[in-house]
């Protein structure tokens, strides 16, 4: 069985990711991780049953509905809604999938995890990527560094 960290190195290895959750807000978090993904050199595509079109870009309304398919989702949901997004994700296919988690609850349920585990999917339960991508901020590396403290970094 794969380590978390494994699971996390074979999501950032994809290059066409799907964003599940990203806000219409331009200065929302979601924006922000959707932008990073960018300039890192993925292909991302913003998933938002609530939008067409995000920052001159086509939005879909389900994992589903993306064509070409995605490689990976990012969910970025309310935990109540995560076990539809994931039911969705390995609806299309999408068998690698992260659960964001900040500094809140995030996109984290029991029930999607279950789910995921059921499905045989590859699934990160938590963590922000952004902490992962290359040259990250400093807040990122801050969040990093007090989850090392913790113990609960990923490995």
């Amino acid at each position: 069985m794969a380590t978390t960290r494994e699971i996390i190195d074979d999501f950032l290895r994809q290059r066409r990711i799907a964003v599940v959750g990203v806000s219409r807000e331009p200065r929302d978090f979601s924006r922000a991780v959707l932008r990073a993904f960018n300039e890192h050199g993925y292909e991302t595509v913003a998933v938002n049953p609530r939008a067409t079109e995000l920052a001159g870009e086509e939005c879909f309304a389900s994992v589903n509905e993306v064509r070409p398919a995605v490689d990976a989702a990012l969910v970025m949901t309310a935990p109540g809604m995560t076990e539809a997004v994931v039911r969705d994700c390995l609806a299309a296919g999408v068998r690698r999938i992260w659960l964001h988690r900040g500094a809140g609850r995030g996109a984290v349920s029991e029930p999607a995890l279950a789910l995921c585990r059921e499905a045989g999917a590859a699934v990160v339960p938590g963590a922000c990527p952004m902490m992962f991508l290359p040259h990250a901020g400093l807040a990122h590396r801050v969040h990093a560094l007090v989850l090392r403290l913790l113990g609960r970094y990923p490995r």
